[in-house]
């Protein structure tokens, strides 16, 4: 007789899906967990982009288009939205029996007080620290509001049957606050499968106009992702315009970012006198995304601030391109010298990044070799599998668990995370 498969709940409170960090992780949680054959309900925001992955269902609360988009971060319109997914949570688990509730970002301060009245085991996965993220976006400076928000936080980590994180300094920040934490696991959002998004086109049939105006004759450095401030764009812009002394062919592409955005770049890049030396391509699908960077000679992550590392690090180290990355926490748990060009997080210093980067080939061929060998022996695709089924171990569903598909995703024994500063994270 066959077991009945598990069957969970997924909570992901961000417009699902949109090309940034938390939906990426949101899906690749869910695409993992639906290969080990479990089903998935997954709640989300009615704005957001409609994906296929087998198993996996997706719910959405109603859209309320006068509020979109929805920023990154804590807002008011979050708030309100949080409202009907907290309704629409009780419902599903009103009409269905979960074995377990996977809470993404702020959802596990409801989910953690509706686990003893529906008795399922609850997994948080902690994006980022909440109370944090309040003063980070300059949501609030009320202290009672940040302590309301930090009890909250520290009741689910000790609440929660297991509990994730992205990163080792986030790692150190919930292990000190959790009675038990070997119910803590660090699963590294280390896995960039093309997204399948419903009725997209292939990649070979995806119009690119753009990439006819990337010159063919240039050395390309390719920055791609979001373009709020902390990414620190000023920095690379400024950078490059002076790394141009060492290496006057080169060219900047920069991929990302809504219309407002782009705007204010390229008037800086105006002012720096990159005109005819720098492309903005706007916002753009994954798959453009991906041909882009395919056409890089440099990759770079210019963030100036920040200690949760970017998910497409990841990829970057996996990409066969040299990265140039500025000196900061968000980087240094993964990157060192011996896998990229390293610089501090000015302009003067990225421009001295990029020149090594651009003019010194036998160091470029080294840092490649170098990176891809780390990211092969700890953020692979099968460690971050071995990973997700010890979570569900920790949580006592081990057990029902589908086999893994090929001999190949056994990875031996999971890695311990690699320590960080602690001082480094403000509390």
């Amino acid at each position: 007789m066959t077991s009945k498969p598990l069957k969970g709940l997924a909570i992901a409170p961000q417009p699902f899906f949109s090309p940034r960090g938390t939906p990426l992780s949101v899906y690749y949680r869910s695409l993992v967990t639906s290969e080990m054959g479990i089903e998935i309900d997954l709640l989300t925001y009615g704005e957001g982009q409609d994906v296929v992955i087998p198993g996996v269902r997706i719910v959405r609360i109603p859209r309320i288009r006068f509020l979109e988009p929805i920023k990154i971060g804590p807002s008011a319109a979050k708030l309100f939205l949080d409202v009907f997914v907290i309704l629409w949570t009780l419902g599903l688990l009103i009409r269905n029996r979960y074995d377990f509730v996977h809470a993404h970002e702020e959802s596990i301060f409801f989910s953690r007080f509706l686990k003893p009245v529906f008795g399922f085991k609850l997994i948080y996965d902690m994006h980022s620290s909440l109370p944090e993220q309040l003063t980070n976006y300059k949501f609030t400076t009320s202290k009672l509001v940040i302590g309301a928000f930090e009890w909250l936080e520290n009741t689910c980590l000790r609440a929660s049957d297991a509990v994730i994180t992205i990163c080792p300094e986030l790692a150190h920040h919930a292990e000190a606050r959790m009675p038990d934490p070997s119910r803590h696991l660090l699963i590294e959002n280390s896995i960039f499968d093309p997204v399948r998004l419903k009725d997209a086109p292939r990649a070979a049939d995806a119009p690119m106009p753009e990439l006819e105006e990337v010159p063919t004759d240039r050395p390309i450095v390719v920055y791609a992702g979001t373009f709020e401030a902390y990414q620190g764009l000023d920095i690379l812009i400024e950078g490059f315009a002076r790394a141009r002394a060492a290496c006057p062919e080169a060219f900047l592409l920069m991929v990302g970012g809504n219309s407002a955005q782009v705007e204010r770049y390229r008037a800086l890049a105006h002012e720096h006198g990159l005109d005819g030396h720098c492309l903005f391509t706007g916002r753009v699908e994954q798959v453009r995304a991906k041909a882009y960077m395919a056409r890089a000679d440099i990759l770079t992550s210019p963030r100036s601030t920040g200690s949760n590392t970017p998910l497409k690090i990841y990829e970057l180290l996996d990409s066969g391109k040299p990265i140039v990355a500025t000196r900061i926490l968000s980087h240094t748990q993964v990157l060192d010298e011996r896998v990229c060009f390293m610089v501090d997080p000015d302009p003067a210093a990225m421009a001295e990044g990029l020149s090594a980067a651009l003019t010194d080939a036998p160091r470029r061929e080294g840092v490649v070799a170098a990176a891809r060998a780390l990211y092969r022996e700890r953020y692979s695709r099968p460690i971050y599998e071995a990973k997700m089924r010890r979570l569900f171990e920790i949580i006592g569903l081990g057990a029902g668990l589908a086999p893994a598909q090929s001999p190949t995703a056994e990875p031996g024994p999971v890695p311990a995370a690699e320590p960080a500063p602690r001082a480094a994270m403000s509390r």
